[in-house]
C-alpha cells in the first residue's frame, strides 16, 4: 500500500510539473559577453490560444561586473497584420537598497522584467520581437544574453 500511495504522489508531481504556462521564452547569447547596438537579437513565436491573456518579459542575463542598474532598449514589436511598432524601454536591474534585483548564482544575475504594464491579449498568428541596446557604452559589457518570454497570465 505504501509503495501504491508514492507512486500515485509521484505520478501527480510529475503531471503537476508539466501544467506549464510558458508560451515561448528564447535567449540570443552574446559573444565576449559583450552587447553591440548593431546585434539586434530577433525572436519569432506564434500566438494560438487568443482567449487568454498574456504578460510579455524581457530576460537579460548579466555579470556582477556590469556597470549600471539599468539597461535602455530599443524594442521592436511586429504583430499580426501591422506594422512594426518601437519603443524605448528602461528595464531596472538593480537598486541602491537591494543590489541586483534578479536572481542570481556566482557572479551571474538573470532578470525576467515584465515590460506590458498589465496582461495584455494577443491577436492569432504570428509575432516578432527584436531587441536592440541603446545605452551609450558600445559594446555593453558584461551582457551575457538578452530575449523575450511570453507566459499565459494565471487567472
Amino acid at each position: 500500500m505504501r509503495l501504491f500511495f508514492s507512486l500515485v504522489v509521484s505520478c501527480c508531481l510529475v503531471l503537476a510539473a508539466c501544467n506549464t504556462i510558458d508560451v515561448y521564452e528564447k535567449t540570443t547569447p552574446f559573444p565576449a559577453f559583450k552587447w553591440t547596438t548593431d546585434n539586434k537579437p530577433v525572436f519569432n513565436f506564434t500566438i494560438k490560444d487568443t482567449n487568454a491573456l498574456y504578460n510579455i518579459f524581457v530576460v537579460v542575463k548579466h555579470e556582477d561586473a556590469y556597470h549600471y542598474n539599468n539597461l535602455w532598449l530599443n524594442v521592436t514589436t511586429k504583430a499580426p497584420g501591422t506594422a512594426a511598432v518601437s519603443q524605448q524601454l528602461e528595464i531596472i536591474l538593480a537598486n541602491n537598497g537591494k543590489g541586483w534585483l534578479g536572481s542570481g548564482i556566482d557572479d551571474i544575475f538573470t532578470h525576467w522584467v515584465r515590460i506590458t504594464q498589465a496582461p495584455v491579449k494577443l491577436k492569432k498568428g504570428d509575432y516578432q520581437f527584436t531587441l536592440q541596446q541603446i545605452m551609450r557604452e558600445n559594446p555593453l559589457e558584461s551582457v551575457l544574453s538578452a530575449g523575450i518570454r511570453v507566459e499565459k497570465a494565471t487567472p
